[in-house]
């Protein structure tokens, strides 16, 4: 059961000022059919008693939650897009529509995809077909079960407009997505204030972030002490992807989140196997953003953040901090892979002999990730696992399994996954028939798994 907390509504983002963002109004959408939302995360931030009719006036028609922005913003930034830096991005589709606290303190902000064009729009059409909707549903769903820092999808209102797209088959059905998450500031948000040489709005920027979302005190160098939190955040995301089997797909400066949270969701997919090569997009044709790729890749994004910082900065103290995402990568790999395998937590360098053993042993024999995963829970390898495996079970022995073990009634059951072609199947149901009894199953199938590997979470 979710904890029920009090809406305490903190509109933070108006003390930037109006360089980081242009008032926009949403798109009046000729339908609003609720087809997903999340109890769980509006209980967090006391939204959770809206009846139906009230969600959609907030999160289909947009009508200003009370005491919180009064119309919704497009935020400005930049990015690097596969390596080509681009000046005339910003918030296309999408806008933030409302921040509250959480009761523990923390930060949260509901942002938007689909809800119609802003000034950043270009060519587009601000909108978000269906099918996109109900993928980036099941995607941060069954990250937030693997325990992957991820936005959470809160929201998903089908809107009753035919949309043209070249990669789908047309006309197709749109959709508005909600979601939350600590923050839309980006690498990319840095980059467009770099541009302009903008220093006095990026330091302002940088004691924003600290306040607002790291919530620290301000250090002798702040500069470097944002950057040093962005690295180690990012490096503990590369760490939770490569342990879920995740490819994000498109790893751009406008897609790194400075909090260190997954989001925007396109052409992701879960591995099958251990493929280093494996991509998600089918526009990666250099495999760029292939899955053994990401960690350099976020890195890579770190570094293009370093590059902005100079306007306010001296290079030595970034350099310092940039370097350390290598150790932090290492250490943030047990905690996640740990948690999979139902282990306790051991020293750092035993968990790197495990991962190296398990990656040889997936390598070698191909064997599916997720039924690796859930045959491994607990510390011990079923039979069936060959002589290819017996790397995996010394490096096993070094660790105990935690105390309720298999004991939660989903390991009577099989492994839940989220390969392309379950994805495929749910959508087909939801296109051919409108039933969206499967997609309803998965995710309760996937919040199932989640429990299970929180009974067995490491100490």
């Amino acid at each position: 059961m979710a904890k029920l907390n009090a809406y305490n509504p903190d509109p933070a983002i108006l003390k930037l000022g109006d360089a980081f963002y242009d008032p926009v109004a949403a798109a009046d959408f000729p339908q609003a059919i609720l087809r997903f939302r999340n109890d769980r995360a509006a209980a967090e931030v006391g939204l959770g008693q809206l009846d139906d009719d009230g969600w959609l006036r907030h999160f289909a028609r947009f009508e200003p939650l009370p005491g919180n922005l009064p119309q919704p913003l497009a935020l400005r930034y930049h990015g690097h897009q596969f390596r080509v830096y681009n000046p005339e991005i910003g918030d296309g589709r999408g806008f933030s529509f409302a921040q509250m606290r959480r009761g523990d303190g923390a930060l949260l902000e509901l942002g938007t995809k689909g809800s119609g064009q802003t000034p950043y729009s270009r060519f587009g059409d601000g909108r978000l077909t269906l099918k996109g909707g109900v993928r980036e549903v099941l995607a941060t769903e069954m990250l937030e079960a693997l325990g992957v820092r991820t936005s959470r999808s809160f929201s998903l209102v089908e809107t009753g407009e035919a949309l043209q797209r070249n990669d789908e088959p047309s006309p197709t059905r749109s959709a508005v997505l909600v979601r939350m998450s600590r923050s839309h500031i980006r690498i990319g948000t840095f980059q467009r204030l770099a541009y302009f040489g903008d220093a006095e709005n990026m330091r302002r920027l940088v004691d924003w972030c600290l306040a607002e979302l790291f919530c620290a005190e301000p250090e002798e160098d702040p500069v470097a002490q944002f950057f040093g939190l962005v690295v180690e955040g990012t490096a503990r995301l590369a760490a939770s992807y490569m342990v879920a089997g995740f490819v994000h797909g498109v790893l751009n400066t406008d897609n790194i989140n400075v909090t260190g949270e997954s989001f925007d969701y396109g052409p992701w997919r879960f591995a099958p196997t251990f493929e280093p090569g494996f991509t998600a997009a089918y526009f990666d044709h250099a495999g760029l953003y292939a899955f053994a790729r990401q960690p350099d890749a976020i890195l890579w994004n770190c570094a293009q953040l370093a590059v902005s910082l100079r306007v306010i900065s001296e290079a030595p103290p970034l350099i310092e901090r940039l370097e350390r995402f290598e150790a932090l990568y290492r250490q943030a790999y047990s905690a996640p892979l740990l948690r999979r395998l139902g282990l306790r937590t051991g020293n750092e360098e035993a968990g790197w002999r495990l991962k190296d053993a398990i990656d040889a042993a997936l390598l070698a024999t191909q064997w599916p990730l997720d039924r690796f995963f859930f045959d491994a829970f607990g510390g011990a390898l079923p039979a069936g696992y060959g002589p290819e495996w017996n790397e995996v079970r010394v490096a096993l022995e070094e660790f105990d399994p935690v105390p309720h073990g298999r004991g939660h009634a989903y390991f009577a059951g099989e492994p839940c996954s989220m390969l392309i072609d379950e994805v495929e199947t749910i959508w087909s149901a939801i296109d051919r028939g409108d039933d969206w009894s499967p997609f309803h199953a998965k995710i309760a199938a996937i919040r199932r798994m989640g429990e299970a590997l929180e009974t067995g979470k490491v100490e």
